[in-house]
């Protein structure tokens, strides 16, 4: 790998940064090198190249500590690994492990080294260069994740900063659209930017014209499905979705006074639905009122000439786009509210909020749970105070255990939002109140560790915040720690690398320390052969998905029989891909604990103490195949039967029919047809080669630790 070069522009900003930190002017640090302020300043602004000789002059003119290790950083060639910018925090262990990666390097090169001991170097390679990908990237994630009205928006607002005074002047409002639930329209990123401004994603024409067929028949009426629960228009067409395309289509309530004095209310939408002859029919007529061709604007910055604060443009804008009344913005899939300044102080990463949509029946929904398995995003899981864990909480993280995730304790923490008086009203274990509200959050605290303990998360972070009365500090605090936390384990793992490579590097030619390495290699060998039976499945691909079209409303299993299996609500792919892993997970994780087992016997022997660093290698290369398998068998469960219901689409058709009929069950005979569908002998077939797969990766894993092990050429082990 080529070494990047720094360019004039990343030179100038870090000489800036150091000059600044120096506490010296622009003017003076030009004195000092004998330059005009001019030239100082185009430098600083890259428009101007430095010789060697002349960013050794700045830097010796500067003086400090940062500006020698400066001198020194630039200088760096960089072969194996990514060039750092200069300014990240962890350059100079970056540069460690790089030096680490051209010896393991030079060193497989050599014609005369073992097989097995070329393979240890090359996994001892990829792993440092995985690690530097995770340390190299400094962009995180913040996803704030919860029921509706729980306060998700409101609390990313306060910790931001990002709040305007009301008419009153005695409150504050968020920018960010809050209010009892059901507002935010889609996933919602905030991030620095260079100004205040809005981009939008809007949502493909498909998936508006499924929206307002959902519309359609909410408008139109009638329990088409028979079911007798009164909230079953829920999440058939989300609060949120409904109001922005009444918006979009420009309808409007108007109020007569009849003669007796009352008011007679009329909602044209509903009026226009009662003399639609059709669902369908209707559903165009409401497309043709939103007049998507005339709404194809994907952006919108702060102009000052508006004559209103940034913020308080911002507000309003985003309420418009976000409700469907701005006349120029279509349904949006994700907006983006840009900001010109940090969102998090303390802290030097990059760092955006997703203030994702609220959960309402289910947890279990493609958008939210990805966040829990991605390295860098620290996923928030609010809860109200009275039910922490809340439910959707729990969900996920059950839900992320029996897929094997196995980050949780690092990326994610529980966040409690209680509202006024809620701490105080805590008892204890003699019936006593908490007397503050910190004593309630430490009362509150204990009882939601508990709560998380038969799941094994009982040391998750668990934070509190009262938007209205604790100090945005609070909580600013609380993210800086998780986020703290990420890096900590990025590094961990880094130095862990550099240093069992060392100590491979070190003594791969002693030989007492040879005979040690093919003596424990025995031992981690017959833990292998032991694990080599993966145990048949318990259960089904399709397990989750039934589960949750029993459970869900009765509309929402239509809205996602409309889409052919694909909604934010109900996702077909989405079950099936956890499905799948849940099922991997449940069948090779006991082998991998064995292993796992197995190693740490090894390793507490004390006559294996110099072979600590090839068990610890052991370790984390099955830990890391282990998560490709899981992903491969995620990857594999959504692929393969979203292809098989994609040239069967009879599923579709089936349960289509039973919608309209007016008889009770309707989810439970849509989830029969679904059972007997996918129990069926071709779906059968693709869920043995699911297994199938699912063995030939667990053996490819055993064999990739068996190819690592030293052992005597004169000693054959029973099925290596």
């Amino acid at each position: 790998m080529a070494s990047v070069q720094v360019t004039p522009k990343e030179l100038g900003r870090r000489l800036k940064q150091i000059r600044e930190a120096a506490g010296l002017k622009q003017s003076e640090l030009a004195r000092r090198v004998t330059w005009s302020q001019a030239v100082l300043s185009r430098i600083e602004s890259g428009d101007r190249d430095l010789s060697p000789d002349e960013i050794r002059a700045v830097l010796e003119a500067i003086g400090t500590v940062e500006a020698r290790h400066l001198s020194d950083v630039v200088t760096r060639e960089w072969r194996e690994l990514p060039r750092p910018p200069l300014d990240h925090e962890d350059q100079d262990l970056l540069w460690e492990a790089e030096q680490v990666c051209r010896a393991l390097v030079d060193l497989r090169g050599d014609p005369k080294i073992r097989h097995a001991f070329e393979r240890r170097l090359s996994e001892y390679i990829d792993e440092i260069k995985h690690t530097a990908d995770l340390i190299l990237k400094r962009e995180h994630p913040i996803a704030f994740i919860g029921s509706k009205g729980v306060g998700k928006s409101t609390a990313i607002c306060k910790v931001t900063g990002l709040e305007v005074a009301a008419a009153d002047e005695a409150t504050v409002m968020p920018v960010l659209e809050a209010g009892g639930g059901g507002v935010t329209i889609c996933d919602v990123h905030l991030r620095t930017g260079h100004d205040y401004g809005i981009r939008v994603d809007p949502c493909t024409e498909d998936e508006i014209r499924a929206h307002v067929l959902d519309f359609a028949e909410h408008m139109k009426g009638g329990k088409a499905s028979g079911e007798d629960d009164p909230d079953d228009a829920a999440q058939g067409i989300a609060q949120e979705i409904e109001r922005a395309i009444w918006n979009l289509a420009g309808f409007k309530i108007e109020r007569e006074k009849r003669a007796d004095g009352t008011t007679e209310r009329r909602d044209q939408a509903r009026e226009l639905a009662a003399r639609a002859p059709s669902v369908r029919a209707y559903a165009v007529d409401v497309l043709a009122r939103m007049e998507l061709h005339r709404r194809d604007r994907r952006d919108i910055w702060y102009d000052p000439n508006v004559g209103k604060p940034p913020l308080v443009w911002l507000k309003e804008t985003f309420e418009q786009i976000n409700n469907g009344r701005h006349p120029n913005f279509s349904l949006p899939s994700r907006i983006e509210v840009v900001v010109p300044q940090p969102l998090l102080r303390d802290i030097d990463l990059s760092v955006r909020f997703v203030d994702t949509r609220g959960v309402g029946v289910t947890a279990a929904r493609p958008d939210l749970e990805r966040h829990l398995d991605e390295p860098h995003t620290l996923a928030v899981l609010c809860s109200s105070f009275n039910d922490a864990p809340s439910p959707a909480a729990y969900q996920l993280l059950e839900r992320a255990k029996q897929a094997g995730v196995r980050m949780l304790r690092q990326n994610s923490a529980l966040l409690v939002l209680p509202r006024a008086g809620e701490a105080r009203a805590v008892k204890d274990e003699s019936g006593a109140r908490a007397q503050t509200s910190e004593e309630g959050y430490d009362l509150k605290r204990e009882s939601a560790t508990m709560a998380l303990e038969p799941i094994g998360l009982a040391s998750l972070e668990v934070g509190f915040f009262n938007a209205f009365t604790d100090d945005r500090s609070r909580l600013r605090d609380l993210l800086v720690k998780c986020l703290v936390r990420i890096r900590r384990g990025f590094r961990a793992r880094m130095e862990e690398d550099i240093q069992s490579a060392r100590h491979l590097l070190a003594n791969h030619e002693k030989e007492q320390v040879q005979e040690v390495l093919r003596a424990a290699g025995r031992m981690l060998q017959i833990g292998i052969n032991q694990t080599r039976t993966v145990a048949p499945f318990a259960g089904h691909v399709y397990d989750s998905l039934l589960s949750q079209i029993r459970s869900a409303y009765a509309a929402t299993v239509r809205a996602t029989i409309r889409r052919e299996g694909e909604w934010l609500y109900l996702s077909y792919g989405h079950h099936l891909a956890h499905g799948a892993r849940s099922l991997a997970a449940r069948a090779v994780e006991p082998l991998a604990d064995k292993l796992r087992t197995a190693s740490d016997l090894t390793e507490a022997n004390p006559e294996f103490a110099d072979a600590i660093d090839l068990i610890q290698q052991v370790r984390r290369v099955l830990d890391s195949a282990l998560e490709d398998l899981l992903r491969k068998a995620q990857i594999m469960g959504q692929a393969v039967f979203k292809e098989a219901l994609k040239l069967d689409p009879s599923l579709w058709g089936e349960c289509s029919a039973e919608w309209g009929t007016g008889v009770p069950g309707y989810r439970d005979r849509v989830a029969r047809l679904n059972q007997a569908w996918f129990a069926s002998e071709p779906r059968q077939h693709l869920e043995r080669e699911l297994f199938e797969m699912i063995v030939s990766e667990w053996g490819a894993v055993l064999s990739r630790l068996t190819s690592m092990l030293e052992r005597d050429a004169t000693t054959v082990v029973q099925g290596a």
